[in-house]
């Protein structure tokens, strides 16, 4: 690795996603992760993107000691961010800067208690990817890339440019990171428990009024916290995005179609916790949270 080289963390869609556009814009590109379906297929191949071709990156094994890094992407479950953290130690700069694009709340702050605060940021974006196969994954949803304002930034928004992301960046990003919350508790565990398309949840009535009930008690959550949302109409944010992301399979559903653990407690559950100590009811996301919490694990990607 060298100080124009970018290491992604994780090997799922997105982390794919990202490797492919960034090495095809001739960025030099790592990933480190531990799914070694993914590892092989990156190694063997390269990342791959449907329609587009594969591109060359390079793989590190999850114990090993390589040369730091001064940027890092972080694109793994939630529940493996404490894992990456660790992972991330033996790889980023001591002026380098891991970036969390992740679901959910609180993997920043999992990030910078491991790294220290100078070389975590947070960052949010609505792009959309359906991992197809190990190192194979297909464009599902496009939009910006919202950046924390950071010293340790550099170069990266510029790289990121160049791969033909959009890149915004903004003083304070609490209001997007739950902005974003809003729409993945409504979407995500949703359409995991009926395994169906975003689209699909405009469809029927049941699942309309399901959907915005529970962007209306997060949006709730939020404005207990004095959150400013970056939109007006939670339910109709939420509808927007999945008309617009139609044909996109969310990642919690992907998660549950593997058998896999789901983002559910960083995203329905934060929720839960936030709203409960707050003392307000959010019914239907502690609902929901029970379901997709009752749901098979049957191993880990």
């Amino acid at each position: 690795m060298n100080s124009e080289s970018i290491l992604i963390v994780g090997t799922g869609a997105l982390g794919t996603l990202f490797a492919a556009r960034l090495s095809a814009a001739g960025i030099p590109v790592s990933v480190l992760g531990t799914w070694q379906a993914g590892l092989a297929a990156l190694h063997q191949k390269g990342a791959c993107l449907e329609g587009f071709g594969c591109y060359p990156v390079q793989t590190l094994e999850e114990t090993a000691a390589g040369d730091p890094t001064r940027y890092a992407l972080v694109l793994v479950k939630s529940w493996q961010t404490g894992r990456a953290a660790r992972q991330l130690s033996g790889y980023l700069a001591q002026d380098g800067l891991a970036v969390s694009l992740q679901n959910g709340l609180g993997n920043a702050e999992i990030l910078a208690g491991v790294l220290g605060s100078s070389r975590a940021a947070q960052a949010v974006t609505t792009l959309g990817a359906t991992l197809l196969a190990p190192g194979l994954v297909r464009l599902a949803g496009s939009g910006p890339i919202w950046m924390e304002a950071s010293p340790g930034l550099g170069r990266l928004p510029e790289m990121l440019i160049q791969a033909g992301y959009e890149v915004k960046i903004i003083s304070d990003v609490r209001s997007l990171v739950w902005g974003k919350l809003v729409v993945s508790s409504a979407i995500n565990a949703l359409t995991a428990l009926l395994r169906i398309k975003n689209g699909e949840l405009l469809e029927t009535p049941a699942a309309r009024a399901l959907m915005g009930a529970l962007a209306s008690e997060t949006a709730s959550v939020a404005g207990m916290l004095g959150v400013d949302l970056p939109f007006q109409d939670p339910v109709k944010a939420t509808e927007e995005v999945a008309l617009r992301t139609a044909g996109n399979l969310s990642s919690m559903l992907q998660d549950v179609m593997r058998g896999s653990p789901t983002e559910v407690n960083a995203i329905n559950g934060a929720v839960v916790h936030l709203a409960e100590a707050g003392k307000i009811k959010v019914p239907v996301n502690q609902i929901i949270l029970s379901l997709v919490e009752s749901l098979p694990v049957h191993g880990k990607i």
